[in-house]
């Protein structure tokens, strides 16, 4: 292996590119993360799936990153990710306190009764989009992100007039070009945000899960702190909503880039689920999540050692076109393939709790905006859909597309 680290590219503009170089490495490949950070990226779905579900693998950086609890980073974009205290950055039992409290949000039954709102919104979105006199749109703006955004901020009752910014804001976490003094910016303002949200339902409680986190209490009668609430609010909201976006809107360009596969889902041969577990698997929402560290020395199969306190990143897109797992079609599109196994919800105690709602919205967003748009293409007149700067996130910040008249 190397001794010098691969350099990831901040801006992720070659993500699995980038993965197919790393692979080359080898099963685990030691790289640099924007600010000089170092840590181990797992090239192989086994490796990492080993990973993510390993005790001996955690995400508090408080007690497990040396580097950090001497003080490294902390004005650094990885603040953003790793400085908060919610079930993200959460180990062991207190993982378990925090993850409790936000699962009454997302239960089955709660998830199901969302769906006819969910449908009400797509229609009220499709409709609009219907009115564009040239017949173009941006899909993003217009259709992928309005829908989960209204769908999260409704179930934690944020309000309509915060909802701009606390998109804004979420953007501007993911952007892993951003400067520490942008990072900074960020971080201060999305607490200011949040803290004023929770200040507004003590006063008013409503019927969301703002108000419940507010009053939550775990089998030993404890509170969430006020940092763990904000903290927690972060999460959701924005993993409640980002990740989706990218969903729909890497699965509408996969289809309309292979307009064979879409023919074929149009015809009724491949169900729909089919095209979303194929696009979380080819083009996952997060491509690369930091960060986890290991608790003790790990040694791997192929006798790599991963030493204890070393941070590892979850490398979800180079998992899902691993071609020991996948074969030689691994970076192929094919909504008719037989093994669509992907971790693009990750594996293990921090598997993600927003699953069933995340493909419940692209289970609905799909076949509606294709039912209604049959004509559907890509605009190129308006540019090539443009990808967002990030190595974390994976999906489009602008998405063009011609809408070919509405049925």
């Amino acid at each position: 292996m190397p001794d010098q680290p691969f350099v990831i590219d901040p801006a992720g503009a070659d993500l699995h590119g980038e993965a197919d170089r790393l692979r080359e490495r080898g099963p685990v490949a030691l790289i640099e993360l924007p600010g000089g950070i170092r840590a181990w990226a797992p090239t192989q779905y086994e490796i990492l799936k080993q990973l993510l579900a390993d005790d001996r693998v955690s995400k508090d950086p408080n007690q497990h990153w040396p580097a950090w609890i001497d003080g490294a980073y902390r004005d650094s974009w990885i603040t953003l990710w790793v400085g908060v205290t919610n079930m993200f950055t959460a180990y062991g039992a207190n993982h378990r306190r925090l993850r409790k409290l936000v699962s009454p949000a997302f239960t089955k039954r709660r998830t199901d009764a969302l769906k006819p709102r969910i449908e009400e919104l797509a229609v009220t979105l499709l409709d609009r989009m219907a009115e564009a006199p040239d017949g173009r749109a941006d899909l993003r703006s217009a259709y992928a992100h309005p829908l989960p955004m209204q769908v999260i901020c409704e179930l934690f009752g944020l309000p309509e007039e915060k909802r701009a910014d606390t998109a804004r804001l979420i953007e501007a976490n993911m952007d892993t070009t951003i400067t520490p003094e942008q990072a900074m910016a960020t971080w201060q303002e999305i607490h200011e945000l949040l803290a004023g949200l929770v200040a507004s339902k003590r006063e008013q409680p409503g019927d969301d899960m703002t108000t419940a986190l507010i009053a939550a209490r775990d089998e030993e009668g404890s509170r969430l702190s006020e940092a763990e609430l904000i903290d927690t609010l972060l999460l959701v909201i924005g993993a409640g909503h980002e990740t989706t976006v990218n969903l729909i809107g890497n699965a509408v360009h996969a289809l309309l880039s292979h307009p064979d596969q879409l023919a074929r889902v149009l015809g009724g041969e491949v169900p729909w689920s089919d095209v979303i577990e194929e696009t979380l698997r080819w083009a996952p929402s997060i491509a690369n999540l930091p960060l986890r560290y290991a608790v003790e020395d790990i040694k791997l199969p192929d006798g790599t050692l991963i030493p204890q306190g070393d941070a590892i990143l979850a490398t979800y897109a180079a998992a899902g076109r691993d071609p020991l797992r996948h074969g030689d079609s691994a970076a192929r599109f094919d909504v008719a393939r037989a093994d669509k196994e992907h971790l693009a919800f990750g594996h293990g105690v921090h598997y993600c709790i927003g699953a069933p709602l995340a493909r419940l919205e692209a289970s609905v967003a799909l076949p509606a905006l294709f039912a209604r748009f049959p004509g559907l293409s890509l605009d190129g007149s308006a540019g090539r859909a443009r990808l967002a700067e990030s190595f974390i996130g994976h999906g489009y910040r602008t998405l063009p597309v011609r809408l070919g008249g509405a049925s």
